[in-house]
């Protein structure tokens, strides 16, 4: 099959539902093989199924390097090579006050954001450099530019996944392996809408950005594809915001030029 990714072989953690799906899907489209690898087996195990022969789904905990290891054989025994993307999507969140968080809750959260995504890294990018060529997408989050109440592991574990990005870009890239990093803002995702609304009622919460509106898997997955492919070929930890213009900066109502005026 023709297409972007033609041949390569991807690797997507979070792979079973919201942006992580919508991203193994996109990467399908463009002819890669997907592995789906999440904890969710029976969401992952659908979406795999559903890509027929180009999709393997793993059950992996991020957090455990055997897992990884496990994954990286499996790869090899299906296709009979190594992986040449990975994107490094799963995550979660655990919204709580400083002093409210627990130390177990804190440590949960760094294990699968940060230390999962550096294991994807150290287990697979080995692979990518002998076969000369590959790359990794980092997906961080706009709480990885900014601060954020209620977020303090989250926050803490998205900055340092940003400190990796560049490290890594530095030690892989001369190796071949660009990597990169994403930053979704509000995504409409079982973790970004919580409660489910419709999108027009979701609409209020972004008024404060330039873009009024709450974003969509899809719109993350064509950005971690030109990352993955060719068309980013010259760049290596770099940093794109996904978020609408979250993070750009805060409306001063009385000056010309926001919303209303």
């Amino acid at each position: 099959m023709a297409g972007k990714l033609a041949g390569r072989i991807a690797v997507v953690t979070g792979g079973s539902r919201g942006q992580g799906e919508a991203t193994a899907r996109l990467f399908a489209s463009e002819g890669a093989r997907i592995v789906i690898a999440d904890m969710l087996e029976q969401e992952g195990r659908a979406v795999a199924d559903s890509l027929g022969e180009a999709g393997l789904f793993a059950k992996l905990d991020v957090s455990d390097e055997d897992q990884w290891l496990a994954l990286d054989a499996a790869v090899k025994a299906r296709w009979g090579e190594a992986a040449d993307i990975l994107v490094n999507n799963a995550g979660v969140v655990h919204p709580a006050s400083i002093l409210d968080l627990t130390k177990a809750d804190f440590e949960r959260v760094l294990r699968i954001n940060l230390i999962g995504a550096w294991l994807g890294i150290k287990t697979l990018a080995p692979g990518m450099i002998a076969k000369g060529k590959g790359a990794i997408v980092n997906i961080v989050s706009s709480s990885g530019l900014w601060g954020m109440n209620g977020l303090s592991a989250y926050s803490s574990s998205k900055w340092a996944l940003r400190g990796i990005t560049k490290t890594a870009a530095m030690e892989l890239g001369h190796k071949g392996v660009r990597v990169n990093a994403l930053f979704p803002g509000g995504i409409n995702t079982v973790m970004g809408n919580v409660t489910n609304e419709e999108v027009s009622e979701l609409a209020k919460y972004y008024v404060g950005q330039p873009i009024q509106r709450i974003g969509e898997p899809e719109e993350v997955a064509r950005t971690s594809l030109f990352l993955a492919s060719d068309d980013a070929s010259y760049i290596c930890g770099a940093e794109l915001a996904v978020d609408g213009g979250m993070t750009v900066g805060v409306y001063t109502p009385f000056l010309p030029g926001a919303p209303g005026a």
